[in-house]
């Protein structure tokens, strides 16, 4: 059952990403040029998301479990972790450059694109070198 749960998931995601348009990169790099041809419409689809987010993220965090009661931590936001500052750089450089983040990635990936594969296995090396820098990073830097 959980199989088919995820695989209705992703496939509604998928559906999604396709139709509002987060699989072109086109489309997504005119909405990170703020200062040219500036496209909003991907900021409507992002406050979407999140305001079909939101109540779920709100109803975990209050159980403090899953639906299937899974434990949930809760995040600790007064600590600012090299970790974050690092791997955000690289998602911000990353999603810049190529126009493409790894869910549209995946999508992509599904269809076929050769472009896909480029970004896919650019993200498998990039895990893998972060993973290997992380180590040299430091651990968190506390904020009051």
């Amino acid at each position: 059952m959980t199989a088919l749960v995820a695989l209705i998931a992703g496939a509604l995601f998928g559906t999604g990403l396709l139709v509002s348009g987060m699989t072109n990169p086109a489309n997504v790099l005119a909405f990170l040029d703020v200062t040219g041809n500036w496209r909003v419409g991907l900021a409507f689809t992002m406050a979407a998301a999140i305001a079909v987010a939101l109540p779920a993220y709100a109803a975990v965090r209050r159980r403090g479990s899953t639906l299937r009661g899974a434990p949930v931590a809760p995040v600790d936001r007064s600590r600012l972790d090299g970790r974050l500052f690092l791997g955000s750089a690289i998602f911000g450089i990353g999603w810049g450059l190529g126009g493409v983040c790894p869910g549209p990635g995946v999508v992509l990936l599904a269809g076929g694109a050769a472009r896909a594969f480029a970004f896919v296995a650019g993200v498998i090396v990039g895990a893998l070198l972060t993973g290997a820098a992380v180590s040299r990073v430091p651990r968190s830097v506390s904020h009051d």
